[in-house]
């Protein structure tokens, strides 16, 4: 099995076997709306997510950042099984993670979707 890597906002990259916890925040970096997501290794915080643009209460700003981290999960067990190494990044447009191979990360992507849900 080939290593997992989550890409961040910053477009660096954390080695998902170090990750030690997936958290959630009421609202982006810059703003109190929205959500940002997280996750941490070695006691750092590394956002993966940071959308200012979702509207709603609270409650629904976090159940839906709660979703995606379900989704981060399954994208990345999925990542896990392939053979080769791979990158787990979120897609904006479409609201997804997606899993690439890492030898396709210069070219097609292809791999495992994991969807987010609907957008509050």
């Amino acid at each position: 099995m080939g290593e997992v890597w989550i890409r961040t906002v910053n477009n660096s990259l954390v080695r998902g076997s170090m990750v030690t916890e997936i958290a959630s925040t009421r609202g982006s970096l810059h703003e109190d709306q929205g959500y940002a997501l997280k996750v941490i290794l070695d006691g750092k915080a590394h956002v993966l997510i940071d959308d200012g643009e979702l509207r709603g209460s609270l409650t629904e700003r976090l159940e839906y950042a709660r979703n995606l981290e379900d989704a981060l999960l399954l994208a990345l067990d999925e990542a896990g099984r392939m053979d080769a190494s791979a990158v787990v990044e979120h897609d904006p447009e479409r609201d997804r993670w997606q899993v690439i191979a890492g030898a396709e990360l210069g070219g097609v992507q292809a791999g495992f979707n994991a969807a987010a849900g609907s957008r509050v």
